[in-house]
């Protein structure tokens, strides 16, 4: 019994300290993922169900040769958009975010459901 517990907790132990996986959204045969624009994926994808507005703020950044630069401390504002994919009662609804038109984060909702 001791065995299986610790064999159990050290196979947990490696799931956390495993690195994230970005997830990914499949529209049809296509597949968009992190670091797409918006256009790319509204050409992929289609027009979304829902789009939600809003505004974050944060230091400037340069990007160059994957490390970041920061221009200032002065914080300036972010666009920020939530789209929502409801494909269906058959199938999961995606909230994809967007930071800048840039998409950040994909996530798996509940089942969708049939338009009125």
């Amino acid at each position: 019994m001791v065995r299986i517990l610790l064999i159990t907790g050290l196979a947990l132990l490696a799931l956390a300290a495993a690195p994230a996986q970005a997830e990914a959204f499949r529209c049809g045969t296509r597949i968009v993922t992190d670091g797409d624009s918006a256009a790319k994926v509204v050409a992929l994808c289609g027009e979304p169900t829902e789009i939600r507005r809003s505004a974050i703020l944060r230091r400037p950044v340069l990007w160059l040769y994957g490390r970041p630069y920061y221009l200032s401390d002065d914080l300036v504002e972010v666009p920020v958009e939530t789209w929502t994919y409801n494909l269906g009662p058959h199938k999961l609804m995606r909230q994809l975010r967007f930071e800048d038109g840039v998409l950040v984060e994909v996530t798996t909702l509940g089942h969708g459901y049939n338009e009125p």
